[in-house]
């Protein structure tokens, strides 16, 4: 059994969530460069533009990619040979969050009542934790500040399994136009396919986070998320909702066994940031 001091994981949560907020995902900057030559339109290019120089600048001067810091979003898989010494799990991880936030000077956006007080924590916590118990002595943790202006966007369509691989395209591209310029594009879309509902959620939301552009591993989906980029580049959104033939850079689909009677879908929407960052205890 390996021991993990709770003061170990609050400096690694802290770590990771500045590197998320300031520093873009090197491949992800270079298929930004690589869609400025794709780009046919003037507007467009200008606006990819000012991305990529935005990105070098929040990454030089370590300053947050967006206004949007979002909230705190945390996949976890814990070896089932750790133990946790010197204080909780949860309150570890929240307590790294709130000295991000509170010490790198970003935007606090969390509201602890959601409909009636929507009053400020101030703390940008409670953190959403999602933690996997696997084999090993290590703790991974992926961290993804989600911002609001493409999670607003996001969506579950409880499919009929005769919808079909037509019914899933159609869905999502549906999704994407509706969306519009709300989510800052060019966007990455994850999507989720299976499961019950709200695990057709996580899914998708993680899998935003796979290496950008690596396609799945199953040629059928693969060659599904090929078509669905193609659909939504041809929409003519563009960056910033300003036209153009560059509306998203990426479609990464993520799937799981689901029941004989249903075929959930779901789409989360990401702006063209996709912030995230990985690290190991």
């Amino acid at each position: 059994m390996r021991e993990i001091k709770a003061s170990q994981i609050i400096d690694k949560v802290k770590e990771l969530f500045l590197k998320a907020n300031y520093h873009i995902d090197p491949d992800l900057l270079k298929l930004l460069q690589k869609t400025l030559e794709e780009e046919t339109s003037p507007i467009g290019k200008y606006v990819l533009k000012m991305i990529i120089e935005n990105n070098k600048i929040a990454s030089r001067e370590e300053l947050p990619i967006c206004q949007d810091t979002g909230l705190a979003v945390l996949f976890i898989e814990l070896g089932q040979e750790v133990r946790i010494t010197d204080g909780d799990f949860a309150e570890a991880i929240n307590q790294g969050v709130k000295e991000a936030y509170q010490e790198g000077y970003l935007r606090k956006s969390v509201v602890d009542d959601p409909v009636f007080e929507r009053k400020n924590t101030k703390t940008n916590t409670p953190a959403i934790i999602y933690t996997d118990i696997v084999p090993g002595d290590k703790i991974k943790f992926l961290v993804m500040p989600k911002g609001f202006g493409s999670e607003n966007m996001s969506t579950l369509g409880m499919l009929k399994p005769a919808d079909g691989p037509e019914g899933i395209v159609n869905f999502i591209v549906e999704t994407v136009k509706k969306a519009g310029p709300n989510p800052c594009p060019p966007t990455i879309i994850g999507v989720g396919i299976g499961g019950t509902a709200d695990r057709a959620m996580v899914i998708a939301k993680k899998a935003i986070t796979r290496k950008i552009g690596e396609p799945n591993k199953s040629e059928k989906y693969a060659i599904m998320e090929k078509e669905i980029l193609k659909r939504i580049n041809n929409l003519g959104i563009g960056p910033a909702g300003l036209g153009g033939n560059i509306s998203c850079l990426a479609v990464h689909i993520d799937y799981l066994p689901t029941h004989i009677a249903g075929l959930p879908v779901a789409v989360n929407v990401c702006c063209h940031a996709a912030r995230h960052a990985e690290g190991i205890l």
